[in-house]
């Protein structure tokens, strides 16, 4: 039995139009989102690895100078500075600042 196209009336033919073209249009969208979906979690993780990754350097390089700091509090110089004349205010000594 043929299937015969010329038989089926024109507004059953524009319904299954509408509805094919209603289909692809719902398709397009679906993957429009999913797309976007993709890029905006890649995105979302490049910005979690760039800002995890500066977070870490910029804690190493406040470990390192505190380690250095404290380093360097802990040495003991062998002599003290000699008193200059200072000028117009008297002889006052240096003193060697330490880390509080």
């Amino acid at each position: 039995m043929q299937f015969d196209l010329s038989s089926v009336e024109t507004a059953t033919l524009v319904f299954i139009g509408t509805l094919v073209f209603g289909a692809i249009l719902a398709a397009f969208v679906l993957t429009a989102g999913l797309i976007a979906l993709a890029v905006l979690g890649a995105g979302k993780f490049t910005w979690v690895v760039v800002s995890t990754t500066l977070l870490a350097v910029v804690h190493g390089i406040n470990a390192g100078w505190d380690r250095l700091v404290h380093r360097a509090s802990a040495v003991d110089l062998p002599g003290d500075f000699q008193g200059q004349p200072a000028p117009s205010t008297g002889t006052y000594p240096r003193v060697i600042l330490r880390d509080s």
